[in-house]
């Protein structure tokens, strides 16, 4: 059986893992073994932080939308309840834009709903 030299694979993988690692700290950033755990690490953050980045949008549309109904005289619970009963299709990220970017086209639709 032929003999497998198995130096360059481990090299390109090392070499893939210290670039990922690029701009860590101390030995985190040039020591494979502790650059293979940060990289991984953040690996995890980062996909967990993808996801609570939705949630955290989400409640800040519903602040939104709930200060600027407040000051339209509704609550947010009604009006979103009112708006499933008529069928208008808009996500809370639309209304929140309109909202703040437009209040008086925002009011007219409060009416509109009501």
């Amino acid at each position: 059986m032929t003999r497998v030299k198995r130096g360059v694979m481990t090299k390109k993988r090392h070499k893939n893992i210290l670039k990922a690692a690029k701009g860590f700290r101390w030995g985190r950033k040039n020591l494979f073994t502790k650059a293979k755990e940060a990289v991984i690490k953040a690996g995890k953050y980062a996909h967990r932080d993808r996801r609570a980045k939705k949630r955290s949008f989400r409640s800040l549309w519903i602040t939104r939308l709930n200060i600027a109904l407040g000051l339209n005289g509704m609550k947010y619970n009604d009006f979103i309840a009112l708006e499933g009963k008529k069928s208008i299709a808009l996500d809370r990220k639309v209304l929140s834009q309109l909202a703040v970017e437009n209040p008086e086209i925002f009011t007219k639709f409060v009416e509109k709903v009501r």
